[in-house]
């Protein structure tokens, strides 16, 4: 089974029990993503598909800043590359990178839980959208802010519509509007808005033992199923959904949770 790395040059890892909280560090740039960042997220992401020791994922930035989108510089620098005949642009590949990205976010068997505080701004906000819990203080920023500076929210778009509907996103992308963590909570972007850092530690910690009490890999498969809602006819969602639940059923973590259950315990999963 595949470990994480001991260290890394943009991100801090921290296991406790079984979470991994990912800090995304770069508090230099208020957390802006570049490709170092961008890739050891995915490693970490990558290691994660295979692992139900890890529970939950908490995604954080260092520094009082979740994160602030692109890292401008190195998108100017991206800009002078240039496409060969018959060949893809170099920045649509470049692009469509952070998208597969999101992607893995979002559909990691993981419960991900992204604590905001700060600036959650354009890929930043879109990697908000993937989480599946999402805490934020009054005071936290957010926007789509890539047409005002002439682009596109490209990759995040589709997982921001998906968060909170196409006419949300579309007045969000098209007016690049900035808003606060009260708006962001009215909109279903996040789920539980606090007032302040401390409140949101207090809320994260709520959070995490309410998750600690549900069964690793019935909540994957749980996830499994409602990522496909929408995405696939209801027949074709109800069919796989009854074979995962037949999956779970005969499954040693649904023996010890009956189990559990008739003898008025926790199960060994919420006490590990």
């Amino acid at each position: 089974m595949a470990e994480f790395a001991s260290s890394y040059e943009t991100v801090l890892l921290r296991r406790e029990r079984s979470q991994l909280h990912v800090t995304l560090n770069r508090p230099q740039v208020k957390n802006a993503l570049n490709p170092t960042l961008i890739g050891e997220l995915r490693a970490v992401f990558r290691n994660l598909r295979e692992r139900r020791d890890i529970k939950t994922v908490v995604l954080r930035g260092a520094g009082g800043t979740f994160c602030a989108g692109a890292d401008l510089r190195n998108m100017e620098q991206s800009f002078t590359e240039k496409p060969q005949p018959g060949e893809k642009d170099p920045i649509a590949l470049n692009n469509r990178e952070y998208g597969t990205f999101l992607e893995m976010v979002n559909t990691t068997p993981q419960v991900v839980v992204a604590a905001v505080e700060g600036y959650a701004i354009a890929g930043g906000f879109g990697l908000l959208c993937v989480s599946d819990v999402a805490i934020c203080t009054e005071d936290a920023g957010f926007a789509m802010s890539e047409t005002a500076i002439g682009i596109v929210p490209a990759q995040i778009a589709p997982f921001v519509a998906a968060r909170i509907g196409v006419p949300q996103t579309r007045h969000l992308a098209l007016t690049a509007a900035r808003f606060k963590g009260r708006e962001a909570y009215r909109l279903g972007i996040v789920h539980h808005l606090v007032k302040d850092s401390p409140a949101l530690d207090a809320k994260l910690e709520e959070v995490l033992k309410q998750i600690d009490r549900c069964a690793p890999s019935a909540n994957a498969a749980t996830k499994a199923v409602v990522m496909k809602v929408g995405a696939e006819p209801l027949a074709a969602v109800l069919d796989f959904a009854a074979d995962k639940f037949a999956e779970a059923r005969r499954s040693p973590e649904a023996a010890e949770g009956l189990r559990a259950f008739a003898e008025k315990r926790p199960p060994r999963w919420a006490v590990e």
